[in-house]
């Protein structure tokens, strides 16, 4: 199958890469120029688009500067994506491309965008909105092996290019994935609420981890395992583990977003400002307990995932902005006396002497004197 991609960013050129491995011919565009040994890159959008079957765009919807998660920004006006970039690109696909080809957005928008911002500037090819599930860092195998294929339409009915997009992932993905078809709207909110489900679920166990460090003879774990496990009305394990608290590229700013929306639909209240709110203040609860043991601390990452370089929405960048708005210092380490070594991920392996304590919120770092297990305070 032919496929042209427009936006070979983080998370479009590991997604057309596979496309290509799979069978695909994918030719590629960026304004950025991007090298790549497994898909054909053009030097503009128009031969990417021109003869293609399917034309995918992920082109990014930036947040404002501000709005990603890694400051509070619950007390701020709230605000939707920056759709410019989004619309200048449909724009141009659609001067070029014909009602025999489809055009696929992946890009993240809130629900109502499509009808309301988007669709009114195609008129010469259909609309397929198809958001992917997808984390950073594991982006190629998530693509891969996705929980579900998401799939809108005008109408939520099937059509020829609905059809057209489900038989070209039959073909590089197998038989197996679950497809779930509505409307753009529907699309949208299957999307963006998977998502802040998984912010609200975090916000949930790092609750309890306040409960149980405010209250005294209460273990955080045992009680978030028992939850975990509870099947029959908790959907799953997964994110259920108290530890340092949500982050990265999606899950803040589309809770941010949603708070737009709450307001803009009048529903009358903000949960999403809630869960914010709820995120914030748990940075500051967990600064505070940080600095009860000594005010000179040290990070062992600013990033929101091990093994990455990935700051967007970082929830240790929260939390040392609490640190400092509560009197402490941040020190890199080498060059200054540490009182305090914060474990950002459980992975990170910590050098301390029996002096420095480590503060560990996974609460799985070998017992000592000196480690301090936050959310177990017996």
């Amino acid at each position: 199958m032919r496929i042209g991609f427009i936006g070979l960013g983080k998370l479009g050129k590991p997604c057309a890469e596979a496309m290509a491995e799979r069978g695909a011919t994918v030719s590629g565009y960026d304004i950025v120029p991007k090298i790549s040994k497994k898909i054909d890159v053009k030097f503009s959008l128009r031969e990417a688009v021109e003869g293609q079957e399917i034309v995918f765009i992920a082109t990014p919807t930036p947040h404002e500067a501000g709005y990603d998660g890694r400051e509070p920004s619950s007390h701020l006006e709230p605000r939707d994506f920056d759709y410019s970039a989004v619309i200048q690109v449909i724009q141009e696909c659609n001067q070029w491309m014909t009602e025999d080809q489809t055009l696929v957005l992946v890009s993240t928008v809130l629900p109502g965008t499509v009808r309301r911002q988007l669709a009114q500037h195609i008129t010469h090819t259909a609309l397929v909105y198809n958001p992917y599930l997808i984390a950073m860092g594991t982006v190629k195998q998530d693509f891969l092996n996705p929980e579900m294929i998401i799939v809108g339409t005008k109408d939520g009915r099937g059509s020829i290019d609905a059809y057209r997009l489900q038989e070209f992932y039959r073909r590089i993905l197998g038989y197996n994935a679950r497809y779930e078809m509505g409307t753009w709207e529907d699309a949208e909110a299957i999307k963006i609420f998977y998502n802040t489900f998984i912010s609200t679920k975090i916000g949930l166990v790092n609750m309890i981890q306040d409960v149980s460090e405010r209250l005294g003879h209460m273990n955080v774990d045992t009680v978030t395992r028992a939850l975990a496990n509870s099947t029959k009305r908790i959907t799953s394990g997964s994110y259920m583990r108290a530890g340092m608290g949500d982050g990265g590229a999606c899950h803040p700013r589309d809770n941010i977003a949603l708070r737009w929306l709450s307001k803009e639909l009048n529903l009358g209240y903000d949960l999403f400002g809630a869960v914010m709110t709820a995120r914030e203040k748990q940075a500051e609860n967990m600064a505070l307990a940080i600095l009860t043991h000594g005010s000179n601390i040290h990070f062992t990452s600013d990033t929101y995932k091990p093994n990455t370089t990935l700051v967007d929405g970082s929830y240790s960048l929260l939390v040392q902005h609490y640190v400092r708005k509560h009197g402490g210092m941040i020190v890199n380490g080498f060059d200054n006396k540490v009182d305090v070594i914060v474990r950002v991920h459980e992975s990170d392996r910590i050098q301390a002497d029996d002096y420095t304590k480590i503060f560990d919120p996974w609460r799985s770092y070998p017992p000592a004197d000196n480690v301090i297990y936050y959310g177990n305070p017996t």
